[in-house]
């Protein structure tokens, strides 16, 4: 066949689905809208474009986001007209559909199925919005906007042909009767590959090696602020310091926001929740905090397989893709008691829950773990059990994914 993804980052959730099928025989193809030089990834025939224009100033604030996702659905449809001019048409797209790209496709390939990734569909309660009223919407009008936000996925519903979602809980933010045309299949983690390693080792800064003799405790997001709970992980952190003497703290993350709202002008939310606790902790403890940024792949994987405890927090929103790899991995893991996290974390038997406002239960259940090298190991060894049950790329997620594909085409 021949085969289309959209992404506006290819290959996103699609890094081991594309190669597969270019395995598999099919020609395919990948509409970026990231300059790139490279003509080809894994196979895959890259087709880079960009936007023709950029956002209207004083735009309404409650269009801004439909009018960047029109933009990028123009360029892509555009984009999309000089592959087919060219002599391209693809029998299967798939799309993630976040940013708009997808929208107008079936416009220049009338014929072609279209598989939509489904990540997230909006809420004005019960999911992310609201959760944590430390943050709450200045403006009343802001569930107004969230509405609008969804006009991005309510158009693809009449256009796509089906959907695919990580989670069940995912999956079960969209409406029906699209819900009814979602597959739950993950993106797949490499269990494999992603070991316990007992001889590991990471030199951070060039200068403190740490192995697995020394106690460590883990926290990792793609930017550290309230949607992934780090201002509750720092709150914890002078009690966590005093309780373990011995400990280390390596908190990887960057300084802007994936999600939500960003914190006030001239500072982030890094800095935010240092500056509140910092007086809390002696500057000797505090020399046991270390902050990395963001890391390659490869040390990443190396500091999990260090980890003592690993802490991963959550509104309740997507799957990180680092929770599955440290069940994997084998750590011993203390999570928010939100979803989508129940589908992997079952308390006391792959990991433990607590509530994610309760930092002070956050810090018993990481010290009582910290403390019992039995429990740590039997945690460690059903998350990983449970990762290869059900989130291996090899024997589980990818077979599906590419069954997926032939049925999307079979429609």
């Amino acid at each position: 066949m021949n085969i289309l993804f959209i992404h506006q980052n290819f290959p996103g959730q699609f890094k081991f689905l594309a190669p597969a099928l270019v395995q598999q025989g099919h020609q395919v193809r990948a509409l970026l809208v990231n300059k790139t030089d490279a003509q080809t990834w894994e196979g895959v025939s890259l087709v880079p474009y960009h936007t023709q224009r950029g956002s209207t100033p004083a735009i309404h604030p409650w269009l801004i986001d439909f009018e960047t996702k029109t933009i990028r659905g123009e360029a892509c449809f555009r984009a999309a007209l000089a592959l087919k001019d060219g002599g391209f048409t693809p029998d299967v797209i798939i799309a993630h559909p976040g940013w708009g790209e997808s929208l107008f496709l079936k416009e220049v390939w009338p014929s072609a199925k279209l598989g939509i990734y489904c990540e997230f569909y909006y809420h004005a309660r019960g999911a992310d919005m609201g959760f944590d009223p430390e943050f709450a919407a200045k403006d009343a009008g802001e569930v107004c906007r969230l509405q609008l936000k969804n006009l991005n996925n309510i158009l693809h519903f009449e256009v796509a042909d089906a959907g695919i979602s990580p989670t069940h809980w995912q999956a079960s933010t969209f409406p029906e009767p699209f819900r009814s045309s979602i597959s739950v299949i993950h993106d797949g983690i490499d269990t494999a590959y992603l070991l316990p390693n007992p001889a590991a080792s990471l030199t951070l800064n060039g200068q403190l090696t740490l192995t697995k003799a020394d106690e460590i405790i883990t926290f990792v997001s793609r930017n550290l602020e309230p949607y992934r709970g780090y201002h509750i992980f720092m709150r914890a952190l002078p009690a966590l310091l005093k309780q373990r003497p011995q400990a280390r703290v390596v908190i990887v993350g960057g300084d802007d926001v994936s999600y939500g709202a960003r914190a006030e002008a001239g500072t982030t939310w890094k800095s935010v929740f240092i500056d509140e606790v910092r007086a809390q902790i002696a500057d000797a403890d505090w020399q046991r905090v270390h902050f990395v940024g963001h890391i390659a792949y490869v040390p990443f994987i190396t500091l999990l397989q260090l980890s003592t405890v690993h802490v991963y927090l959550t509104y309740p929103f997507v799957l990180s893709w680092s929770l599955l790899e440290a069940m994997s991995i084998g750590c011993a893991i203390v999570a928010s008691d939100t979803a989508p996290l129940r589908e992997a974390i079952v308390h006391d038997e792959t990991g433990r829950l607590v509530d994610f406002f309760d930092q002070h239960a956050l810090v018993d259940e990481v010290c009582q773990l910290l403390e019992d090298a039995t429990l740590r190991e039997r945690l460690g060894n059903n998350a990983r059990a449970f990762a290869i049950k059900q989130y291996d790329l090899k024997t589980c997620c990818l077979p599906k994914q590419l069954a997926w594909v032939q049925a999307l085409a079979a429609l």
